[in-house]
């Protein structure tokens, strides 16, 4: 009994201590550590914020690894993240001049083999990867009942299923090693839902699940080596839910830039940051998920417009579909 007493008591110990340094990250920005040199492998690197992580990376001088499915967008990435900026770069001219290192790799992260294929290449010609971002995601655009079933799968599979085969194809070396770096780009949509996007969240809170039993199990096998860092952001305006409104907050919270984002995102990853929600305002919105009745938040949602604010994203696939349709002669 005077164990167990005992045990409490440094937990109680070990939770304030967690409390007063995480009170003072906020306060004091850690500093971000060097990922020069290290294998980062970024999935969906052909457009969107991929390709913003691909040149946030190469300006810290990583090995640059991009997946993406559009070979044509990915290697349109590796050319913007090889042009050499005109002048000096914060004032200072780099001597000598630093040329990225970059690799790209056509893989379909929605297909099983061609993960672990594609992750066998990339061991075979580069190396073994430190930084792994599971970024890429997709989304159907479809109310439930309206959403043939493959899109559906294909949804989950992409924005959830990936990140199991690419972990799973990169951390037994980052286990061996005890080093690395996992990466979940998730949304604020996988921590709270709204109608019209079930799909959608079902697959993001399935990729948060996914990283956050990961991470307990590292815990639990004491491989502190190897870090995970969730990003989850509010809306960002990278076209992919193009239409979405929010009327009582849209005006002083509007979609967020990509780069804003990315930056943010990069801030956490860099100083082993364990989750980073874009703008802070998420984290409130989350904890009052968990601590109001259900009744509570359908009043406020309703009262912000939240309730419906994929409606019009909606309806705009609709009628884009129908028009594209109409051109093929469907």
């Amino acid at each position: 009994m005077v164990i167990i007493i005992a045990e409490f008591f440094v937990v109680i110990l070990k939770v304030l201590w967690a409390f007063v340094t995480a009170g003072a990250k906020w306060v004091v920005r850690p500093k971000e550590k060097s990922v020069a040199g290290q294998v980062c492998v970024i999935t969906g690197a052909g457009s969107g914020l991929g390709r913003l992580f691909a040149k946030e990376f190469a300006r810290r001088r990583a090995i640059l690894v991009l997946w993406d499915i559009n070979s044509q967008s990915n290697e349109e990435t590796a050319e913007m993240v090889l042009i050499k900026p005109s002048g000096p770069v914060g004032g200072v001219e780099e001597v000598p001049p630093f040329q990225p290192q970059v690799y790209t790799y056509v893989c379909d992260v929605g297909k099983r083999e061609s993960v672990y294929s594609t992750a066998e290449k990339v061991r075979r010609e580069v190396g073994e990867v430190d930084i792994l971002i599971n970024n890429a995601g997709v989304v159907s655009g479809h109310h439930l009942l309206e959403c043939p079933d493959e899109l559906i799968e294909r949804t989950m599979v992409v924005n959830c299923h990936a990140h199991f085969w690419t972990t799973k194809a990169f951390l037994p070396k980052m286990l061996e090693l005890n080093h690395g770096h996992i990466v979940t780009v998730a949304s604020s949509l996988g921590l709270f839902s709204t109608a019209g996007v079930e799909d959608y969240c079902a697959s993001k809170f399935g990729a948060i699940g996914f990283h956050e039993s990961l991470s307990h199990e590292l815990k639990a096998s004491e491989k502190d080596g190897i870090n995970m860092t969730l990003v989850c952001p509010y809306l960002v305006d990278t076209g992919m839910f193009r239409g979405c409104r929010i009327r009582l907050i849209e005006a002083f919270l509007p979609p967020l830039k990509p780069e804003f984002c990315v930056k943010q995102a990069m801030r956490a990853i860099l100083t082993d940051q364990p989750m980073i929600c874009t703008p802070r305002i998420v984290y409130m919105v989350n904890f009052m998920k968990s601590i109001l009745p259900f009744e509570a938040i359908v009043c406020m949602y309703r009262f912000l417009g939240a309730d419906k604010c994929m409606y019009p994203f909606l309806a705009q696939r609709k009628e884009a579909m129908n028009n594209n349709e109409a051109k093929n002669g469907i």
